[in-house]
């Protein structure tokens, strides 16, 4: 049960790690929006961003298939599969020239994005409590054989 609750613990860094991604680059573009920052300094901390993010998504996925976690493996397999098509197309970077002209899109996505973590992260924090309950009961159930 010990490698249960680690899986669990390692899920959740993970999950938060890409929720705050995600707000940053929302932020960011609300930013570009209201004219706080120009679309080179946007650009440049969305796109330092992206590729970890997509990284720790697939991570994330490959650890929910290597721990033969289904339900969370098949939650995750669709933004994988998206960012691997976006990056094998090339259009996994946001362009300074092009980033006025896509910012409705590119905020829709990442709010999207946003509410797919939060939900990810939420249902990772019950497991994760899930994991911990059961972890202390068990230790109370071997205390009591001796």
């Amino acid at each position: 049960m010990a490698w249960d609750l680690f899986l669990w613990i390692i899920s959740f860094v993970i999950s938060l790690a890409l929720v705050a991604s995600v707000f940053y680059q929302v932020i960011c573009l609300t930013d570009l929006e209201a004219d706080h920052m120009n679309p080179f300094e946007t650009s440049t901390c969305i796109n330092r961003l992206v590729l970890p993010e997509f990284l720790l998504q697939g991570s994330l996925c490959l650890l929910f298939l290597l721990t033969w976690h289904w339900f969370f493996f098949l939650v995750s397999l669709p933004v994988t599969c998206y960012h691997a098509m976006l990056y094998n197309k090339r259009r996994h970077l946001v362009d300074v020239t092009e980033v006025f002209r896509g910012i409705d899109f590119e905020k829709k996505l990442r709010f999207t994005k946003l509410g797919f973590y939060i939900s990810l992260f939420i249902l990772v924090v019950f497991r994760l409590t899930l994991s911990v309950v059961y972890s202390l009961t068990e230790d109370d159930d071997l205390l009591h054989l001796f």
